[in-house]
């Protein structure tokens, strides 16, 4: 795909994918979203990824829906994501819940860390919220956007919000719409870490990423990820635990498992393949 609003490299282990349409403040196209879905895809087929970092090309991380495509939905009297009729389906597959936008975060086989570095609202927050981790800048002003618009909630933030920061504060943030900062939500339970500047947000991001790479098994981290989600839906303690004890089973046949655990013997950092 010509990539025209996104870039991503990867790195070893890890990737950064750049929302990039810096001039609008990354805000949010249906070529974007495309775009997006198809880098992502790409790397999902990449079997050696183990983290993804989202963030935006400075200054923005992305202040939503642009706003020629808001006017136009206006003009029409209704919504036209401006998507193609073939789009990449990544995440897809593993539940039906996840074969949504942007719940397919869920299903991918590696961990998506968001960087915050800068302005996130509407559809950009949503996409922050959907990420696994999220590291944000502490003046990252944020707002969910759509009451202002005289819009429901959308991309699922209402189901993804109150289970992140409690219902009082979601309900807080949908049903007003009013801008807060990284600083103000910083003990809301919604960020990993709460950094300085956009700089220092994106360095908090690809540090913790090598962490990931280099000290946790890679089938481990896929197979937590997978059962936190599935976990998040079914409610259920007990298939819980059956699950848990059928995959330790599963992992204590393994060498990722028996390399853990002569590096844990051995006082050294573990060599997973």
């Amino acid at each position: 795909m010509d990539l025209r609003a996104t870039r991503f490299e990867t790195a070893g282990t890890t990737a950064t994918v750049w929302l990039d349409r810096p001039h609008r403040h990354n805000a949010w196209t249906g070529r974007m979203h495309a775009e997006y879905r198809w880098v992502m895809a790409e790397l999902a087929g990449d079997p050696d990824i183990r983290a993804v970092i989202v963030t935006g090309t400075p200054p923005a991380f992305c202040v939503g829906g642009d706003a020629q495509a808001l006017a136009g939905h206006a003009d029409r009297g209704a919504y036209d994501d401006g998507l193609p009729t073939e789009l990449a389906t990544p995440g897809h597959g593993v539940r039906p819940e996840f074969d949504h936008d942007f719940s397919f975060h869920y299903g991918l086989p590696f961990v998506v860390i968001a960087a915050v570095n800068g302005a996130a609202a509407g559809v950009g927050l949503a996409l922050a919220l959907f990420c696994d981790l999220r590291f944000v800048s502490a003046g990252a002003r944020m707002t969910t956007a759509a009451p202002k618009l005289g819009l429901p909630a959308e991309y699922g933030m209402s189901w993804i919000l109150p289970r992140l920061v409690g219902l009082t504060r979601a309900n807080d943030l949908l049903l007003s719409g009013r801008i807060v900062t990284g600083e103000d939500t910083a003990h809301w339970g919604l960020w990993n870490d709460v950094l300085p500047d956009g700089e220092a947000t994106f360095a908090a991001a690809r540090s913790y990423a090598a962490q990931l790479a280099t000290n946790v098994g890679p089938q481990a981290l896929r197979t937590t990820k997978r059962q936190i989600y599935d976990d998040l839906l079914r409610h259920d303690v007990g298939a819980s635990l059956v699950d848990a004890r059928r995959l330790l089973d599963e992992a204590m046949g393994t060498p990722e498992y028996r390399e853990g655990v002569t590096a844990f013997r051995e006082r050294r950092p573990p060599r997973f393949e």
